[in-house]
Formats: C-alpha cells, structure tokens, sequence
C-alpha cells in the first residue's frame, strides 16, 4: 500500500505512529485490527474475546491463561478520544440477557482491554510490568475493499465494475443497472439527476448482491453499502460508466464521475487507511464461508476474491527497534471462518481445510511475505451443542440449538422458540470439490439432504451453584488468542 499514498501520508503515518510509540513506552500496547465482511461476526467475536478474559473463560489452548499466569483483565479507556467506543456492555446483554445476536458493525468503533500477567521468563519479570494493553479495532471489511481503488483511476474502476457485473453469478442482478448505464453518453453534458439515477441503481445493484441468497463479497465502493454522515453527499453520489474511450471533457458526466470517484479516495479511503489501517499491529480477518458454501461456487469465488484484496491492503513484516519507531507493520494474520457450531466437530477440520486453500491462492496472490498468516475454523460463541439420532439402522451426529425464528429447512419454518435437532450434513472430504465449477451460478438446493446451514440463536449461560454466569461458550477462540496475543505475554 505504500505506493498508493502520497509523501506527505506517508510522514503524517510516521509521526502519529512515533507519537503512540512515545505514549506507549512505558504501557505495553497492542492494535489488534478485526474485520470481515457483513455478517461474519465482528461483534461477536471481540465481545466474546473480552468476556472470556475478563471472566476466566474457558481457554485451555491459550498458555497464559492455562497456566494460570494470568492475574486479572479488565477494560480501561481507549487511547483515541475521536473514535465511537465498541459498546461491549450492550452486546453481552443482547447475548446473554435477550438471547439475540448484537447489530452488526457499520462504522469504526475500539475498545482496550488490559491484561494484567505474570511473565514466564525470569528474565521479564525483571524488565517489565507484567502488564499488555490490547486495542480492539473493530471496521467494516466493506471498507477495507475500497482501499485498493488507491491504486486505480476511474477509468480502471469503471472497467472492472462492468466486467464483474457481467459475470454469471451477478449478471440478473446488474441488468437494470447496466441497461440504465448503456442509454446514458459519458461526453454529455454533467447532470445531477443522471448522476443520481447511476448511483441509485449500481448501489441497489450492490445491495442485491449481498442477500443471503447471493453471498457475495466483492462489493466496493463500501461506503455506497454503509455510507454513515456521508450519505447524499456528491462524494458517495457517483457509478462507473461504460465506454470510456477518451479523456473526460470538462463539464461532462464523465468529468463528474471522475471528480467524485477521486473525492471519494482523497476525503473518505486515504483518512480511513493513515488513521486506522496504517496503526495496526495484527489483524484477523473473518469470514462466513458457511453462507458462500450456501449460495454455491460463484459465492465461493467471489470470496476468495475479496480475501484477496482484503489481505493486500495490509502492511507485512517484521521492523527493527529503529523502524518500529516510524511504522507499524503487520506481523501476524489470523483469517477465521466463524460459525463453525453449525456443523458437527466431525467437519471443523474439513471447513478449516476449505478455508486454507482459499486463503492460500489469496496469500499467494496478495504478496504477504513478513507475515505469518494462520487458518482456523472457530465459533466465537458457541449457540449448538452436539448429539446423535436414529434413522433407522443408521446413527446420524446431529446439532441441537434454537434456530432464529423464520429460518427454514425445506417446508419447515422455525419459530425462534423450540430447540431443534438438526443433521447439519458433512463437508466435502477434500477441499478441491468446492472449488469447481467457479463460473457458475448454481447454488445448493435447500431441499438438498447434504448440507443444511441454519442460523442459530444464542444459547443460554449455564450458572454455577452459587448463581455465578459463567463465560461465553466457544470453539477454538483460545487457539485464536494464542496466535493473535499469545506471544506478548510469554
């Protein structure tokens, strides 16, 4: 990403980050960016991550806390006063107390938990305080796809919107969009109420894709998605045109659209990426492939797509004493396929495996050498619980939960109240079954007796004896602190 910003960024980030380092000399302190695309489950995820900590979750994969070095983790101010505060109190109360999953993220938000600890290293314990202060960043993935249009020129952005609207999986979706597109002249003259038109379809276009039924990724610009305080603002109000043959005449619709194309990367992609994305020590990355495996092959090509462009947009790399001073580079990358309570133990592996062979065409694609970049399937809180049933001769490994009320499995709507058996199906044994057939738009049937993937509600909180609610239920979260945090508590 270096060479999508300017001098002048590039000093800026250097100052703000020599400044933190400064502030942070004598309080440890790490920025642990977590994003993923709609619906993956940002929120749960940090609001599971603190709960667990600050409760002495259940965590037998995460050393510090195994081990009983560990003395105390609670929440203190966040360090940036002009970022919204993740309101982790009112998503554990919608867990815990509503049993309804938190809203989902639409702007940036942060948190610090600090961990109070006990080095193993006598050596440490001797120079330092014991003491890890953790900065939760919590973003939109939809924003971080827009930081590779940095790179391109309205023209590029235009070109390529067509030529993914175009494919087989988006096509119907597109149509109105690009038959609006194809009566309008890009020399004519500018028009406020053609502009607004473009941009109404192409972002209702946008919006089609993201259904359920489509699961797609690759969806930029995202704030035409989440437009927060910008939108109806000319930044946000513009589409690609086709048939850009020629530079833009001044005060045509081209000229437009490419002023507001490049105010939209100087005024809203260029801040995001020097305050927040350039300040980042690790990142994990979540994902939903439950929902692309749902919608089918062209669901699953547009996600590693966008794993893809979401993971070149990170700086890698280890720095020394000296350049640590000036710039922060992402040393660990953790992409996480979360919901994996919806499936049988049996298939975690094989979900895993899906996962790391997509992310693995992705690393190679995105040029992350200096990082380390780890796969894992995980439920940050845990809704099922596991049993078998009988069908005939035949003991099937079932899943027990609550499914939300109007989900379906075949002609059976669930109601959001009754705990339900359900044989979820398996995955495939080898990951290169999921990856054929990218250029189609077929999707799983939902009569299909392979798999079936329902959403579930929270489960409820045991209680010890003493009427104590114990923490959060997951899968494999400690392995994902161990790998995020592990090592600056060791």
């Amino acid at each position: 990403m270096a060479s999508l910003t300017t001098f002048t960024d590039e000093a800026r980030i250097a100052l703000d980050t020599f400044s933190g380092r400064a502030a942070g000399l004598f309080s440890p302190s790490l920025r642990l960016g977590v994003t993923g695309l709609s619906r993956a489950g940002k929120t749960v995820f940090i609001t599971s991550f603190v709960h667990n900590l600050i409760h002495g979750g259940r965590l037998p994969l995460f050393e510090a806390q195994k081990s009983g070095r560990i003395s105390r983790a609670f929440l203190e101010e966040q360090p940036d006063d002009a970022v919204p505060r993740f309101q982790y109190e009112d998503h554990v109360a919608a867990l815990v107390d509503q049993r309804i999953w938190p809203d989902s993220t639409r702007a940036i938000s942060e948190l610090r938990l600090t961990i109070e600890f006990e080095s193993a290293s006598g050596w440490n314990r001797m120079f330092s305080a014991g003491k890890l202060s953790v900065d939760l960043v919590d973003y939109p993935g939809e924003w971080l796809l827009d930081l590779p249009l940095l790179g391109k020129s309205y023209d590029d952005f235009s070109r390529e919107a067509f030529e993914l609207a175009r494919l087989p999986v988006r096509a119907d979706l597109s149509e109105a969009w690009r038959e609006l597109a194809a009566t309008v002249k890009p020399e004519a003259d500018a028009d406020e109420m053609t502009a607004r038109r473009l941009f109404e379809s192409f972002a209702a276009y946008l919006k089609a894709c993201k259904d359920d039924e489509r699961a797609l990724s690759t969806l930029p610009p995202g704030r035409f998605l989440m437009p927060g305080d910008l939108e109806g603002s000319p930044a946000l109000t513009f589409a690609p045109l086709a048939g850009l043959a020629q530079r833009a005449r001044p005060g045509s619709l081209h000229a437009m659209m490419e002023r507001r194309y490049e105010a939209y990367k100087t005024h809203v992609v260029k801040p995001f990426f020097r305050e927040h994305i350039a300040r980042l020590d690790r990142q994990i990355v979540l994902i939903d492939a439950m929902q692309a495996l749902n919608a089918g092959p062209g669901a699953i090509a547009d996600l590693e797509r966008a794993v893809t462009e979401i993971l070149a947009c990170f700086r890698p790399g280890r720095g020394n004493l000296l350049t640590d001073l000036f710039s922060r580079r992402i040393d660990r990358i953790l992409v996480a396929a979360t919901k994996a309570d919806h499936l049988h133990h049996e298939s975690h592996d094989r979900l895993q495996s899906i996962v790391r062979r997509l992310t693995d065409r992705a690393v190679a694609r995105a040029n992350l050498s200096g990082a380390e970049v780890d796969v894992l399937a995980l439920a940050a809180v845990r809704a099922t619980r596991e049993g078998t049933v009988k069908q005939g001769r035949e003991t099937l490994p079932v899943i027990i939960g609550t499914p939300i009320e109007g989900e379906t499995i075949g002609k059976e709507r669930f109601d959001g109240s009754i705990e339900t058996a359900i044989f979820p199906g398996d995955l495939p044994e080898k990951a290169d079954v999921v990856f054929q057939d990218f250029g189609t738009n077929h999707r799983q049937d939902a009569n299909d007796p392979t798999i079936r993937f329902v959403r579930f509600r929270p489960p409820r909180l045991e209680r010890t004896a003493e009427g104590v609610t114990l923490s959060l239920p997951h899968i494999r979260l400690d392995r994902a602190l161990q790998f995020l945090i592990g090592d600056h508590l060791a």
